[in-house]
């Protein structure tokens, strides 16, 4: 599974920003997708997860109501949609994908990772 992560940038504090991933190879009904950050200096962090029916989420903590996590099963795409960003906000964005194996929050283990997508914004 190849995941293909766009729509980061800079922006300023305030700013909208939708993240979108798309997803190639053997996907599975089975896989989570989701969203992880990793600031400078910071350990990555977990943002949000979805299912295959897009019924169940999990996670979005770290957004503070500010972010919202979708899927596209027909396009394989997951897209996380951030709202009144804030310079904390600023990391690289990964998405990611693959077995829940229990585990469907914070200790989430994905099996496939995306190649980042850079999130800056300024104060």
């Amino acid at each position: 599974v190849q995941l293909q992560a766009s729509g980061g940038g800079l922006v300023q504090a305030g700013d909208s920003l939708r993240l979108s991933c798309a997803a190639s190879g053997r996907t599975s009904s089975s896989y989570l997708m989701g969203w992880f950050r990793q600031a400078p200096e910071k350990e990555r962090e977990f943002i949000a997860s979805i299912n295959w029916s897009g019924g169940r989420i999990y996670g979005l903590d770290s957004g503070n109501g500010r972010f919202a996590i979708s899927r596209d099963n027909a396009k394989n795409t997951v897209s996380l949609q951030m709202i009144s960003l804030e310079p904390e906000d600023t990391a690289v964005y990964y998405c990611a994908a693959g077995l829940a194996r229990g585990r469907y929050g914070t200790t989430w283990v994905p099996d496939y990772w995306g190649q980042g997508t850079q999130v800056t914004v300024s104060s």
